[in-house]
């Protein structure tokens, strides 16, 4: 491929690691204003809106059988087989986010249940 073809590859990748790594950055703050909120019992309308966007989310990874739409963007623009080519996260974390952050969910949604059931009783 032409150097500048390689170049604007190079360039178009990093823009997709760069997005990829400000909605994650976005998403961490979404989930953990959920564990703050459901631990000091702050169950506002900030953390159902964070339980509609973690949903729409989920619902984007089974559309796209669980990859992200990004990654397969990104894929036009490497062939690299690292878990983090698409994104700035160390290479382990990049490979188990979906596995951390959907127990970590799953957690928020049990202490919300709980707060919920113990409000009510």
């Amino acid at each position: 491929m032409p150097p500048d073809h390689h170049d604007k590859h190079r360039s178009n990748l990093k823009a997709v690691k760069m997005i990829h790594t400000l909605i994650w950055i976005f998403f961490n703050v979404v989930i953990f204003y959920m564990l703050y909120a459901v631990v000091v019992n702050k169950l506002d309308k900030w953390l159902w809106i964070g339980f509609g966007l973690v949903l729409l989310e989920g619902l984007t990874l089974i559309i796209f059988k669980w990859t992200c739409p990004l990654t397969l963007v990104a894929r036009k623009y490497s062939d690299s087989t690292r878990d983090n080519f698409d994104i700035y996260l160390p290479n382990w974390l990049a490979r188990h986010t979906k596995t951390i952050y959907t127990s970590l969910v799953i957690v928020i949604l049990i202490v919300a249940i709980i707060r919920l059931a113990t409000r009510t009783a």
